[in-house]
């Protein structure tokens, strides 16, 4: 017969905190799939936090100091990301002040020979010291004539600014 120090070693999660729901409250540091993301705290039961969680390194008890930890950090990042929304704002703001010309070979109805897609806007964009990539770069489709288009420039899921494009025939040198 087992005394009783052998049984609590054979079972460990009778010592684990307990949650509302009787499984045991696990914070997470790395993201597991279907559970959470890394700071989550998260209830499961016994045998998947002691044969799994727990010794792959994923989770740790959800102690109150961890909880605290955890909440610092978060304001710490929201605080981060914060600073970063009103850069990204500004940044709209003096995009949709801007205005690009970008030069192209057209015949005389005023039709391109090519087009003009994201790639050229973008180096247009950069000549005027405003970095953006391609995928940033919203067209309903390549700008395939002369003249005064209004292209969408994706920032950030809530920022979305308006840049005004000029398309205009290339000048030769005769």
């Amino acid at each position: 017969m087992p005394t009783r120090s052998e049984k609590h070693k054979a079972r460990p999660w009778k010592r684990l905190p307990k949650g509302k729901h009787g499984g045991i409250e696990l914070l997470l540091i790395q993201s597991v799939d279907h559970l959470g993301k890394p700071g989550d705290v998260v209830e499961v039961r016994p045998g998947y936090a002691n044969n799994y969680l727990i010794p792959q390194g994923l989770a740790t008890i959800a102690t109150a100091h961890h909880k605290r930890m955890v909440e610092k950090h978060k304001a710490k990042l929201v605080e981060i990301e914060k600073s970063r929304l009103a850069g990204l704002r500004a940044i709209a703001d003096l995009l949709n002040r801007q205005s690009v010309t970008i030069e192209a070979n057209a015949n005389d109805e005023g039709h391109l020979y090519g087009s003009v897609g994201q790639a050229e806007i973008v180096h247009a964009l950069k000549e005027q010291n405003f970095t953006v990539t391609p995928d940033q770069v919203r067209l309903q489709g390549p700008l395939k004539e002369l003249g005064l288009y209004t292209v969408k420039i994706h920032l950030h899921a809530e920022i979305e600014s308006e840049l005004k494009v000029w398309v205009v025939p290339t000048v030769s040198g005769e």
